[in-house]
């Protein structure tokens, strides 16, 4: 009887401890294996070896070819071509270590962007590039080697550094002018916003010729470059509110207007207006819509005239930084 008994418990044992050993064993294998992915990421990120930015491969957008260049010989071009070199020295140094940021985070980040490339000279895909002989070209003479000086003096003089927030290389954005103000990610692509590329508010901008444009079209040209998009668009001039801003950004810039028939975000009608900002208010008369827009570019991260203004007010390349980026450091690669 015994042993009947002895081996009933033995049987309940192997039938529901042992299943629940094999299942525990198996969670904290799966646990395992999740640490590991977090912990490869972490290490990955942490130990980027940033010798592979030493030399960046540059896709010439106008003839396809990539060009490999030592990484500063490569900002000689971009802050040339991003610039003015008549902007204060630490204005060009300030660019210099936004432009090195993006290209370093470009080159971790971007891995797919361009097939064969890190990077292209297009700034409407990712920064302004000219060639030491072009550029030279396209300067006075009298100015020419005064203006290169400053160039390199500029990225010499930052050799290395980038701008990191919570120790990792941020996404650079910078812009042409603010118009006083600057605007996070999300009014411009979606998303969500970074914590480092908040909206503040610069003084001084006033003074450049990017701060006030005007675009005037007939009511027929202004129909027809909507219609290019959206073939259904319809509007009666007579009604009120044919042409209305419906909503604004806290930065003050247009994020919904509507037209005729149709309710299009400002970034949508920026783009089909070839408007330089989505800071604009329209004026209908009886032939013509007038649109008085301020500043130049989306707004996000630098403002360019921004930090030439703060420079010109006794503000270091490194303070202009952390006013247009919340909560970075500048570190060295």
């Amino acid at each position: 009887m015994k042993q009947i008994i002895l081996i009933f418990v033995t049987f309940c044992v192997f039938v529901f401890l042992l299943p629940a050993f094999f299942i525990k064993k198996e969670v904290l294998k799966e646990a395992s294996v999740d640490k590991n992915v977090d912990s490869q990421n972490e290490i990955e990120l942490e130990d980027f070896d940033y010798s592979k930015c030493d030399t960046i491969k540059l896709l010439h957008t106008k003839t396809g070819e990539v060009e490999k260049m030592p990484l500063d010989e490569y900002l000689l071009g971009v802050v040339s071509a991003e610039m003015p070199a008549n902007f204060e020295e630490e204005a060009l140094k300030a660019q210099a270590i936004v432009a090195r940021t993006y290209t370093v985070y470009s080159i971790m980040n971007s891995k797919n962007k361009h097939e064969n490339a890190d990077i292209c000279d297009s700034p409407s895909c990712c920064q302004a590039w000219i060639s030491k002989e072009d550029r030279l070209a396209k300067w006075d003479e009298t100015s020419r080697n005064e203006n290169w000086n400053k160039i390199v003096i500029a990225v010499n003089e930052t050799k290395g550094k980038v701008i990191k927030y919570e120790g990792k290389v941020i996404d650079a954005f910078f812009h042409s002018n603010s118009g006083g103000k600057t605007e996070v990610p999300v009014n411009v692509w979606g998303g969500t916003n970074y914590p480092y590329l908040q909206s503040v508010e610069t003084a001084g901008e006033e003074g450049y010729s990017q701060y006030k444009s005007e675009v005037k079209l007939s009511k027929e040209d202004f129909e027809n470059k909507i219609k290019e998009k959206h073939s259904d668009f319809q509007i009666n001039y007579d009604e009120d509110d044919c042409i209305k801003i419906t909503e604004y950004t806290d930065s003050g810039r247009v994020k919904t207007i509507k037209v005729g028939n149709l309710n299009l975000s400002g970034v949508e009608f920026r783009s089909l207006m070839e408007l330089k900002s989505t800071n604009f208010e329209i004026e209908l008369s009886e032939n013509e819509i007038t649109i008085n827009v301020i500043g130049n570019g989306h707004g996000v991260g630098m403002s360019q005239t921004g930090a030439n203004t703060l420079a010109k007010n006794g503000e270091s390349c490194e303070e202009i930084i952390k006013h247009f980026y919340t909560g970075v450091e500048i570190c060295n690669l």
